[in-house]
């Protein structure tokens, strides 16, 4: 179909999604990006937060994703993705849950600050999502 582009979101443990899409709002690493049909190539690294899908059909959807990448060449998008929690699975309490769990981490080499502080930024792109 015209203006549209495949979209597959993968998980370490199954494929969440397969579809036909007209346009995907995406957490880049470094902010929000939108992508469309007929986009140049693309690599880029994943942040956390809503991924939103508009499918061909015009129906909208989104999934919470953490961490990973994402690659569009020949119209097909494709994010491999730690994380893809569905809608009902993003709540204000997972986000407080997350947020206590990175606040217990350690952080006394530089590795470890690394770690907490993206667990840090999962959690509070989970609360933000959870609203």
């Amino acid at each position: 179909m015209a203006g549209t582009f495949h979209v597959a979101v993968v998980t370490p443990e199954r494929e969440v999604v397969a579809l036909e899409a007209r346009f995907v709002a995406l957490p880049a690493f470094d902010g929000e990006m939108g992508i469309l049909a007929r986009r140049a190539p693309l690599l880029t690294q994943l942040g956390s937060g809503p991924l939103r899908i508009e499918e061909a059909s015009g129906r909208k959807q989104w999934l919470f994703v953490s961490g990973g990448f994402a690659q569009m060449v020949d119209d097909r998008l494709t994010i491999l993705t730690e994380e893809a929690l569905e809608p009902a699975q993003v709540t204000e309490a997972a986000a407080r849950a997350s947020y206590e769990k990175a606040s217990a981490l350690a952080s006394h080499s530089d590795v470890e600050a690394e770690h907490k502080q993206r667990a840090l930024d999962r959690a509070r792109a989970l609360a933000r999502a959870a609203h």
